[in-house]
């Protein structure tokens, strides 16, 4: 059976449906998950990718600092512009460890500046290519994987996760993997595994 981690995931919406799809999948990430703890590590990624031979790698590190919608914080000559240097870094790692124990890995990130670092192609997805009728551009760093093909487009452009109202769990609710994405990602890569 192909063993799948997820990293930096705490929703569990990718790790279930690899797993409904007959996958050893697990998520990881250092809070605790709203998905199945049994097949979740609460720990550092960094310490749970060396754990074991993986088929498929696919990290979703935190993208506050290293998204260009936080620009006017992050960029350069701005207050928090070394929080992004030290993302980029963190991130660059991550992603060097991952290639280290698996041969297919994928990073998530919005439109990012981590993606120049990490000289890997990569593709964009929209959630209305898969089924859900609203925009989020979501890029994705590609080793040994196809770019994914949009399998259900629709119609409608809301921008629901932009207008998200502020709330304690705003961070969190804005990160999660659209259900149509996450099939997506299944079907396509899976059988490569």
């Amino acid at each position: 059976m192909s063993k799948v981690l997820i990293g930096c995931e705490e929703s569990g919406v990718l790790s279930s449906a690899f797993r409904r799809a007959g996958f050893d999948s697990w998520s990881c990430d250092l809070n605790p998950t709203r998905g199945d703890p049994d097949w979740h590590m609460r720990c550092d990624i960094m310490d749970a990718i060396p754990v074991n031979s993986w088929d498929l790698i696919i990290l979703h590190p935190d993208c506050t600092a290293l998204a260009v919608s936080g620009n006017r914080w992050y960029g350069k000559d701005m207050l928090y512009y070394y929080k992004r240097k030290d993302a980029i870094q963190w991130t660059v790692q991550l992603w060097m460890l991952a290639n280290r124990y698996a041969n297919r890995v994928a990073l998530e990130n919005p439109v990012s500046v981590i993606f120049k670092y990490l000289q890997a192609p990569v593709c964009y997805v929209q959630p209305f290519e898969h089924g859900h009728g609203e925009q989020k551009k979501t890029g994705f760093a590609l080793r040994n994987l196809p770019d994914l093909i949009p399998i259900h487009p629709v119609e409608g452009r809301e921008q629901k996760i932009w207008k998200m109202a502020p709330s304690p769990t705003r961070k969190r609710d804005r990160s999660v993997t659209y259900q149509g994405i996450a099939d997506a990602i299944v079907s396509q890569w899976g059988v490569l595994l």
